[in-house]
């Protein structure tokens, strides 16, 4: 299909790429069996532990490989061919998956006790961070070699309301799924997903390697990774705010314990409570298809993140069902808008000859930010009480927001709007 037949304001843009839509049903997928195999694990760690800490060492496992490796990783994306990196991901957390269906199955963990079965578990989640380094960086180059310049706002808020479902959407499943199919046949879901995702990665054709310095020195790609995200200062203010917010934020790694212990709803009231930040970010995907969030992108992006912060803090607070479903509802509305625009931000201000050490830098920041959050509020909980580590971490949230307004007048005016309108004169 020629650019140019694609109209400026049309919402579906990325959307008439056949690729790109496999790009998102595979992206879709992986998220999707990634969020809800972090759900399934949690729930089967705290019913053999009952202690919250445990429930914050499963997020620990997984995000020391994947901050460890990030930077390597980032520049091994961008020396190489992507296709072929998102096959190896995709093929090795297929065969983390697999062992984790295995260990929850009865006939296989026969005669093993308890805490040689959580000690396995935590090993496959620290394999499953390794992958996970490799994994974000390369998604994200590849979705720049798919889709026009001209249409990467477009992609960029699909995409990234596409992960968004995904990563509400798998945990409310594994409510439900704990519930109707039980722990061991909810993992052979998870299984399933990444099967599909890597037949549907099959339609998409080999990219060509943008990167004009193969063979460049380790230390000093990485350097220049670094120092392009630290220089530009609209990259880092979305990353860091992103990241500290989400680290404060993080109240839902304990959802189990408000499920089992203060709402005492169940598994059922679990997957309820799972599912409401799902249906907010699936609004959030429609109305920002239609509305783009471009214009004033900075002072968007501070609302979103301090509405997040006080649906946090409402969570926390309640002690009635319906409350703590709509409080839930609502961060993922303001969760989504945040990441569409923080998307938007990297997929325009990166070099494509740096995405893969940029997204990696970010994965530091933000993709990590998630794992932390739930060592962060496991911990907190330990310490405070759950309750009160749930408030603790919303009104750190809004602290941040209010902080980055005050002292950065020019990412509070940020607007993309420039930006995108040199792209379309580009293509």
């Amino acid at each position: 299909m020629e650019f140019k037949k694609i109209g400026k304001k049309d919402p579906y843009a990325a959307l008439r790429y056949k690729e790109f839509n496999t790009f998102l049903f595979l992206r879709f997928a992986m998220v999707f069996a990634w969020s809800m195999q972090f759900i399934v694990i949690e729930w089967q760690v705290y019913s053999i532990t009952k202690d919250a800490l445990s429930l914050g060492i499963i997020g620990l496992m997984e995000v020391i490989p994947a901050v460890s490796l990030a930077l390597f990783a980032g520049h091994i994306v961008d020396q190489n061919e992507k296709k072929g990196l998102l096959v190896k991901c995709i093929f090795g957390f297929s065969v983390i998956s697999f062992g984790l269906f295995l260990l929850t199955w009865p006939i296989v963990v026969e005669g093993f006790s308890k805490q040689i079965i959580l000690y396995l578990i935590y090993f496959l989640v620290f394999l499953g961070g390794l992958v996970r380094a490799f994994l974000g960086p390369t998604i994200f180059s590849l979705l720049s070699l798919i889709v026009p310049k001209k249409i990467y706002p477009n992609a960029a808020t699909w995409s990234s309301s596409v992960w968004q479902i995904a990563a509400v959407v798998g945990p409310a499943v594994a409510g439900f799924s704990i519930t109707l199919i039980g722990v061991h046949w909810s993992l052979c879901l998870v299984f399933s997903c990444s099967l599909m995702a890597l037949l549907a990665l099959s339609q998409i054709s080999k990219k060509p390697i943008l990167n004009p310095k193969i063979g460049e020195p380790v230390m000093q790609s990485l350097s220049e990774g670094i120092k392009f995200v630290f220089n530009n200062k609209t990259v880092l203010g979305a990353i860091t705010l992103d990241m500290v917010a989400v680290l404060f934020g993080g109240a839902v790694a304990l959802l189990p314990i408000f499920a089992q212990d203060i709402l005492k709803v169940g598994p059922e009231g679990f997957g309820f409570l799972r599912a409401a930040p799902a249906v907010g970010a699936f609004l959030t995907m429609l109305i920002t298809a239609y509305v783009p969030l471009s214009k004033n992108a900075g002072m968007k992006l501070l609302t979103a993140i301090f509405g997040f912060g006080v649906c946090i803090i409402v969570f926390g607070l309640s002690t009635l069902f319906w409350v703590s479903l709509v409080a839930l509802f609502f961060s993922g509305v303001f969760d989504g808008i945040s990441v569409v625009i923080r998307q938007t931000i990297l997929q325009i201000k990166t070099p494509d000859n740096m995405r893969g050490r940029v997204s990696s830098v970010n994965s530091m920041f933000v993709g990590s930010s998630n794992e932390l959050g739930a060592f962060e509020s496991g911990l907190t909980a330990r310490l405070m009480g759950t309750v009160t580590a749930v408030v603790f971490g919303g009104s750190m949230t809004l602290l941040v927001v209010l902080t980055t307004g005050i002292i950065s007048p020019t990412f509070r005016r940020l607007d993309l709007t420039k930006d995108i309108e040199e792209h379309e004169k580009e293509d």
